[in-house]
This record gives structure tokens, sequence and C-alpha cells, in this order.
């Protein structure tokens, strides 16, 4: 899991979902962010707003 603000350049979001992207397991893996408009997932790890995530069953 990463935590971030917003993800408001492509260097925010290389940054935050890289290292997520390196791991090689079949693990869900999540960025949470206060972002309201975008919402993509990206190469599998989901990006979600932080009031979604708390809300999530697991």
């Amino acid at each position: 899991m990463q935590v971030a603000y917003k993800l408001e350049s492509r260097e925010t979001v290389d940054r935050e979902f890289s290292p997520l992207l390196d791991i090689k397991d079949q693990y869900p893996k999540y960025v949470v962010t206060m972002d309201d408009f975008w919402k993509e997932n990206v190469g599998g790890v989901q990006h979600v707003h932080i009031s979604d995530f708390l809300l999530m069953e697991f």
C-alpha cells in the first residue's frame, strides 16, 4: 500500500505506483489518495480514494 495526498504530476504517479508494480505476487496492492477525479488502476495496482478505502471490507 502506498499513500499520497494527490497525484498531480506524472512524476508523482510514477513514484507511487512503481514500487508496487515491482512486487511480483498475487496480493492486492493499493495507492490511496485524496483524488476524486482520477480513479484508474495501473498494471493491477488499484487507485482508491481514502474514504472508499476506509469503507472497504477485507
